[in-house]
């Protein structure tokens, strides 16, 4: 199944820290990106949980830029555990005496310096046992969440890029018979003119120019080149798992046809059908960019 790499997912559980009852949360976001571009945001209490969180995402994530953000947090929003250290805040008091007795006119600090004392806040103690445990589920859950989520996401952008392989499907069909219409119309045009010049057309030499024409006009090899790229579209739709970076490729070599039918265009029909091409390729490529 095709999966896109846009993504959110989210899990908590209870855990005990310090003898009081906390929260530990987990939120995985994914957007685009060429490769796996994993970025990790936990505190310092929870830091030496990162090897076991990359070692779960990168067995199941492969593209995108990836973000995940563990916490902990009590029934309050505060992180769990957190309380101020009496020690220090002594240490700091005495501190500020010495000071104001040499400073006198040195101010008195306020409550937002002090609490941004190294020390002063108290980090939590955690069962580290309990905590890697509590993490890892809460991580497999995150991610078969984010993994269902860019399912569906993927699952819509592929019905968008059926659509529009059907359109671009349609116009090469009706792009084949455009050449010989063309190339009838200009052996017609060129007798004409010949017969208004010369008074009669020579009809070895408007055999010779129309040869001409019809090789600078000759757009078989793009349609059929165009016809496998659009099949090879469809097989890997179907075939799905990481098909992103195929699909970008084969988006560039639609788009390589869609140019030189437009090169060698010889009806300004032919003209509009290439152009209708282009724009549906540039629409295919800018939905790939998000499938993994």
């Amino acid at each position: 199944m095709i999966q896109s790499m846009t993504g959110y997912a989210a899990a908590s559980a209870a855990l005990s820290t310090d003898g009081a009852r906390g929260t530990l949360a987990i939120e995985l976001r994914s957007v685009n990106s060429r490769f796996l571009d994993l970025q990790l945001r936990l505190s310092d209490e929870l830091r030496a949980l990162e090897p076991l969180l990359r070692e779960l995402i990168t067995a199941r994530i492969t593209r995108g830029k990836l973000e995940c953000r563990l916490y902990l947090q009590d029934a309050t929003g505060v992180t769990a555990g957190t309380h101020l250290n009496t020690d220090a805040l002594e240490r700091l008091r005495e501190l500020e005496v010495q000071v104001l007795k040499i400073v006198p006119s040195a101010g008195a600090m306020r409550v937002a310096d002090v609490l941004r004392w190294p020390g002063v806040i108290a980090e939590p103690t955690i069962d580290e046992e309990q905590t890697r445990r509590v993490a890892g589920d809460l991580c497999r859950r995150a991610l078969d969440e984010l993994v269902a989520s860019r399912k569906r996401e993927g699952e819509k952008l592929a019905a968008a890029i059926t659509q529009r392989v059907a359109a671009m499907r349609k116009h090469v069909e009706e792009a084949a018979p455009l050449v010989p219409q063309a190339l009838a119309a200009y052996h017609a045009k060129l007798g004409e003119r010949l017969r208004e010049a010369l008074g009669s057309a020579d009809d070895e030499r408007v055999r010779t120019e129309v040869a001409l024409f019809a090789a600078k006009a000759d757009v078989d090899e793009e349609l059929t080149r165009l016809r496998t790229h659009l099949a090879e579209v469809d097989r890997i739709l179907k075939q799905g798992g990481a098909a992103g970076k195929r699909l970008d490729f084969i988006a560039q070599e639609l788009n390589r046809e869609a140019n030189t039918l437009a090169s060698k265009s010889a009806s300004a029909e032919l003209s509009d059908c290439a152009l209708e091409l282009k724009l549906l390729v540039e629409q295919v490529r800018e939905q790939v960019q998000n499938i993994e």
